[in-house]
């Protein structure tokens, strides 16, 4: 063979250049994470600086030898420890690791685990149609022929019908698709033709089967040689075969014709609109030539229009006579000269025209629905007549009627005013819907396509892979997250550079490799299920954070304040700090992230791009509600033992600072410094309990009271918070409990009642929340607006 392009100079090498030019971009999970991360670590940046400034300016000069610099550097550390919740990063990359598991179980395969959380704030899918919205299981269901119609539930008896017998031939031999061969398990060849298994493009397979219908294909194949093959692409909509013939009366038998000399033939099939026009002539029934004039074309192309209402994908097929010299010299062009040459053409035999129907995907219909009741809208992006997209749109409610705006119309509007979007409240009957063709969208400027993207209902037809790559750019410039999803090399682009693209299993290698997500069942249902769980966690997330603020930012915070300006012996150390943060407070944590939904998320419009995972509201519930109790509550227990135990009034331990030290209150220093190691284990002990008996109950929802969403109920199980709470106490209680860990963290056996007090405190806690949760709804005072 001769090899006419290479690269970037192919269709293939085009594409693939497209989906490279597509950045990488940060997930919305990632920006927030990065947000938070900035927010906390400039907190505590200034207040560490702050404390040195205090050190430096005030207790270095009055109580020279209360905090020595070894001591301070220490201090700040540990403020840094206690601003920082550490394990957030752990809790977070194990939370998506189980939502990735609890999605392959309904065989949704997450590439990246930080694109789960973006479908909580997709509100826009722009889907290709053939083997997304559709089966993808072509078969021909109509065919023109000799300016008659059939339906193919009869059989066409080709002796009697010469342009039929050519139609198959032609379909035969300009086809790329093939029966899989048989194998010692499976007998493919002696299946029912329908139900064969076959490789090659959906469309040629149904042309495929329906020519087996009628001939042996292979046999015909093998009396012609390929010379010329130009593979159907989305911006030229044909494909082409020249080919030779090996046997003369094999071939005046498949074309009835009466050559005596050998000519080779050139085929063409596509899209009626960028056929037609290069034909001059039709076969008739008998099989004789006439022109094709212009009746005769509009009566093609209103059984196009007839057929595409019907969502049939038409295709139209000719062909082209060469002599031997004729075809040498075609031979010798590259594919871009061969391609104007065909496009050039206009003395074509028009052979016939067949009409594909490939069925919508079983319950879609209801998913596009679902999808619309939870503020999502699915755009149509395909390849296919204008005509045959609007009419599949309709079939499966993306169109919700068939009065579209066109381009002109779009031209006439002016303003966004026009086009209210909300889908949760307005009428399906007042949706604006509109049909796009790719060379409309060359002729719309930056304010055309401010209005495209706010109509309700939107279907792109006859686009290329550039015009959708366009299309995801324009949604994306307007402030909307995209969601794309799709099957083919075509789509690849547009995958790379949504937010979220989402690929068929069944698909091609390179959308896989271009998206984020996989349906492995190429279930478009799955989306939705994707969808749900995407805002499940970033629900959890955000009660995974409000879970460990309280006790892992300022529940540590508050001791390290405490201790430097009101000169307290540290409430609690650093070791215990981490430990709070990397062990206990792990396990409850990552069972918040299998919290079932407070309430039907698919009912709720996407999150917005303003919605933060970290705002303010979130803030004053885990510093200023619940932090300031834990915080408190854990002061009381440590100010209370050293009072029972030490008969240390609070006058004795405020402002204390250098005083701390053998001989205070007649105690060595070795007593005191074990009454200091016995109080942080009770501060800790607190925090723990209060944590996993307390703030774990009060925030497993949000608006909603624990006692209408228990965990041991079905519709709320959540025994993981259970089983948490078990794997807690046992960290506690060896923390606590071992010689070994009392060497390690300085840690003490405590008195039996410091046990229990905790245990109230939380029942405190839950007690509050509720209090606030009842505030809420009942629309009291300024809670709501405060409400995470």
């Amino acid at each position: 063979g001769i090899v006419v392009a290479t690269g970037g100079q192919t269709m293939m090498g085009k594409i693939a250049g497209l989906t490279n030019t597509a950045e990488e971009k940060q997930t919305s999970l990632q920006k927030e994470i990065s947000r938070f991360v900035v927010l906390i670590a400039s907190l505590a940046v200034s207040t560490v600086i702050l404390l040195v400034i205090v050190w430096n300016f005030w207790i270095r000069v009055h109580f020279p030898t209360y905090i020595d610099v070894a001591s301070m550097m220490v201090n700040c550390i540990a403020v840094m420890v206690g601003f920082i919740p550490t394990g957030l990063p752990v809790a977070v990359t194990l939370s998506l690791l189980t939502m990735a598991r609890k999605m392959a179980k309904h065989r949704v395969l997450v590439k990246n685990l930080t694109t789960i959380e973006t479908l909580s704030c997709v509100n826009v899918i722009a889907s290709d149609k053939t083997g997304t919205l559709t089966q993808n299981r072509m078969f021909v269901a109509d065919v023109f022929v000799g300016n008659e119609k059939f339906e193919m539930g009869n059989k066409v008896d080709t002796q009697e019908n010469s342009a039929f017998k050519q139609l198959i031939a032609l379909a035969s031999l300009c086809n790329n698709s093939a029966f899989v061969e048989n194998t010692p398990d499976f007998d493919n060849m002696s299946q029912p033709i329908d139900q064969r298994k076959a490789n090659g493009d959906a469309t040629d397979i149904a042309l495929l089967k329906l020519t087996t219908h009628y001939s042996q294909i292979e046999n015909l194949r093998s009396f012609y040689t390929n010379l010329i093959d130009i593979p159907f692409n989305s911006k030229n909509k044909w494909m082409m075969k020249t080919i030779s013939p090996n046997n003369l009366s094999i071939h005046n038998k498949a074309f009835d014709e009466h050559e005596e000399n050998f000519e080779n033939l050139m085929l063409v099939k596509g899209a009626p609109d960028k056929i037609l026009t290069k034909c001059c002539q039709i076969v008739q029934k008998d099989g004789t030539l006439t022109d094709l004039d212009d009746m005769t074309k509009l009566n093609i192309i209103s059984i196009q229009n007839e057929w595409c209402i019907k969502g049939q994908r038409v295709l139209l097929l000719c062909k082209k006579k060469l002599s031997l010299e004729e075809s040498s010299q075609i031979c010798l062009k590259s594919p871009s000269e061969i391609e104007k040459y065909v496009e050039e053409s206009r003395d074509f035999c028009l052979v016939g025209m067949v009409g594909i129907i490939d069925p919508p995907r079983e319950g879609i219909a209801d998913v596009i629905s679902k999808c619309r009741g939870a503020g999502i809208r699915v755009l149509m992006v395909t390849g296919d007549y204008a005509l045959t997209a609007a009419a599949i749109a309709q079939d499966i409610g993306i169109f919700t009627n068939f009065d579209f705006d066109t381009v002109l119309k779009l031209k006439d509007k002016k303003s966004y005013d026009q086009f209210p979007h909300n889908f949760l409240t307005k009428p399906k009957n007042k949706y604006t819907s509109l049909l796009l063709n790719g060379s409309d969208m060359e002729l719309l400027n930056d304010d055309d396509w401010r209005l495209v993207t706010v109509y309700d209902e939107v279907v792109f037809a006859r686009t290329t892979p550039e015009q959708k790559l366009r299309i995801v750019k324009e949604f994306q410039k307007d402030g909307f997250v995209v969601g794309v999803t799709g099957d083919g090399v075509n789509d690849a682009p547009a995958l790379k550079s949504a937010d979220i693209g989402i690929a068929m299993g069944g698909g091609s290698e390179v959308a896989m490799e271009a998206s984020q997500m996989v349906l492995l069942d190429n279930s478009f249902q799955a989306i939705l299920i994707a969808i749900e769980n995407g805002r499940l966690v970033f629900d959890n997330l955000r009660k995974v954070i409000l879970y460990l603020l309280p006790a892992g930012s300022i529940g540590e915070l508050c001791p390290i304040l405490v201790n430097i300006f009101f000169g307290v012996p540290l409430p609690l150390s650093a070791f215990l700090m981490i430990c709070i943060c990397i062990l206990t407070d792990m396990f409850p944590a990552m069972a918040l992230m299998m919290e079932k939904p407070e309430r039907n998320l698919l009912l709720q419009p996407p999150r917005s791009k303003k919605d933060h995972l970290v705002d303010w509201r979130l803030i004053i519930q885990a510093y200023l509600f619940i932090g300031v109790i834990e915080a408190f509550f854990s002061h009381l227990v440590y100010f209370l033992y050293l009072d029972w135990y030490g008969k240390f009034s609070p006058r004795d331990i405020l402002f204390v600072f250098d005083n701390w030290k053998s001989g205070y209150k007649q105690y060595t220093e070795m007593e005191l410094r074990e009454f200091v190691y016995t109080g942080q284990t009770i501060f800790f002990v607190s925090l723990v309990i209060m944590q996993a008996f307390g703030n774990v109950f009060a925030i497993r929802t949000n608006y909603k009271s624990l006692f209408q969403a228990l965990p041991f109920v079905k519709k709320s199980r959540n025994y993981w918070i259970f089983i948490s709470q078990v794997i807690t106490i046992a960290l506690m209680s060896m923390i606590v409990f071992t010689p070994f860990c009392h060497s390690l963290f300085n840690t003490r056996q405590i008195p039996f009642q410091f046990f229990f007090l905790p245990l109230l405190f939380a029942i405190f806690i839950i007690f509050a929340d509720e209090l606030r949760k009842l505030a809420v709804r009942r629309n009291f005072l300024c809670f709501p607006k405060i409400a995470w």
